[in-house]
């Protein structure tokens, strides 16, 4: 489609307007208001910090690539550090981000992450034989689901965990610790973490739970031998070397890197599953395309990895659903000097809010852009696109690392879980679909299980 002109406003709202808005429509409906009241590029005055709202795909390129070294992830980010990821890859900044990119980015290839599969296969196995036994007439909340097997398969992967009440302690924790920095983030009044408020003691918990664990495994693995370390991102971690140093990365980024990848490999992975199936549920004739594709493939033996790439369409469905539902609807940078973004002038430390759930649904870039239509995602019209206009895992350098992985496994999970069954919506549930930091239901998606 041929892009016009991108607009380019300001939006002013009261503080009424502002609450009037974010509790009728949430969030998530704010930011599409202030889209459509601004325009693609708005200035968005409220709050002493300058704030702009970036959706037009011409724009996501200017920050994201164009004038990458002006936009970095600096104190909007500072919480997050703080008080959950450190400085690992998600959050570093600078020489320290472009060194942990460099020694992480070998694990992360098409090639590295089919490494995981068997783990990825069992633990799916596990999953369906268990759904096998669950009464059809009982809901399940099918993001819990969603977050237990994809909590499963990134704690066997990176720290060959296999206890599973180990797994469930580590992501409860974890999942407290993103709702508590979720919260202070979006909170005006923050009280000192030493105040015990329950919430305060929860997280400080949680995050001691979190860190003894990793610092234990670590310890453990290096009191044996090299040779009985288990294959597993956690040992490349440990024996990869700096090329420049030849040193081994420290203790405390291995930390910092070990709840990231947890984070980043299993939120992001089970909200996108978690509308998966919701999308599914509400246009029966892409999942009657989905299930054919599905059947004339697979028996009733785990797909190959040779199966996997004979089902295109199923790949198609998953990009879709990162259009429509991307689990991160927006992102942040922040600018480092003055700039100027099609006659916009940027201040130094302006917070740009790209936000690709505007993005994807921009009618400019996508015919139809609220239909769920895995045919977009045919090659010749993939190509044609611009390449701004999908950003579900970000965009430009600081694209998310752990892009192949995710959508390796989500498409084995799909090819897997939807051979074997449908879900459908408990009948009068309509979701609320907000944002919470990562893109969330707030009343829940309870789903009736159907064996096929």
């Amino acid at each position: 489609m041929n892009a016009s002109t991108p607009s380019i406003g300001e939006y002013a709202p009261s503080k009424f307007e502002l609450l009037r808005t974010v509790r009728r429509h949430g969030r998530l409906g704010l930011m599409q208001h202030i889209w459509r009241s601004g325009g693609d590029l708005t200035r968005i005055r409220m709050g002493p910090r300058p704030f702009f709202l970036v959706v037009h795909p011409a724009h996501v390129r200017h920050v994201a690539v164009t004038r990458r070294q002006n936009y970095e992830k600096f104190q909007s980010y500072d919480a997050v550090r703080e008080l959950m990821l450190g400085n690992g890859i998600l959050t570093s900044t600078g020489d320290d981000w472009r060194r942990q990119r460099k020694l992480m980015a070998p694990f992360f290839t098409p090639r590295a992450v089919e490494k995981y599969y068997p783990v990825m296969v069992s633990d799916t196995q596990r999953l369906l034989e268990r759904w096998g036994k669950q009464d059809a007439r009982r809901p399940v909340e099918m993001l819990d689901e969603m977050m237990v097997i994809t909590a499963h398969i990134i704690l066997h992967t990176v720290f060959s965990t296999e206890s599973d009440e180990t797994v469930l302690r580590f992501k409860n924790a974890v999942e407290t610790m993103i709702q508590y920095v979720s919260t202070q983030n979006n909170s005006a009044f923050k009280l000192p973490l030493w105040v015990p408020t329950p919430g305060h003691l929860r997280f400080r918990w949680s995050n001691r739970l979190v860190t003894s664990y990793i610092q234990q495994l670590i310890a453990r693995r290096r009191a044996l031998p090299a040779e009985q370390w288990p294959e597993d991102l956690l040992t490349r971690l440990m024996t990869t070397r700096d090329e420049e140093t030849g040193k081994p990365m420290a203790d405390q980024l291995l930390l910092d890197n070990g709840i990231t990848l947890f984070f980043a490999g299993h939120e992001t992975s089970a909200r996108t599953m978690t509308f998966l199936w919701y999308a599914l549920s509400q246009n029966p004739e892409v999942e009657a395309r989905l299930h054919a594709e599905l059947d004339s493939v697979l028996g009733e033996a785990p797909p190959t990895l040779d199966d996997l790439k004979k089902l295109p369409y199923t790949l198609q469905v998953i990009k879709e659903v990162l259009r429509l539902y991307p689990a991160a609807p927006f992102y942040v940078r922040d600018s480092s000097a003055e700039d100027e973004l099609d006659g916009m002038k940027i201040p130094a430390g302006a917070r740009m809010l790209l936000f690709p759930y505007a993005t994807h649904r921009h009618p400019d870039f996508w015919e139809e852009p609220e239909r769920f239509n895995p045919d977009r995602w045919l090659p010749e019209r993939e190509s044609a696109r611009d390449p701004h206009a999908y950003h579900p895992f970000s965009a430009g350098q600081r694209i998310c690392l752990g892009s192949n992985f995710s959508l390796f496994e989500t498409h084995l999970l799909t090819a897997m879980l939807a051979r074997r069954f449908k879900a459908r919506l408990v009948p009068g549930h309509q979701p609320r679909i907000d944002s919470a930091g990562t893109l969330v239901s707030r009343n829940g998606m309870p789903m009736l299980l159907e064996a096929r």
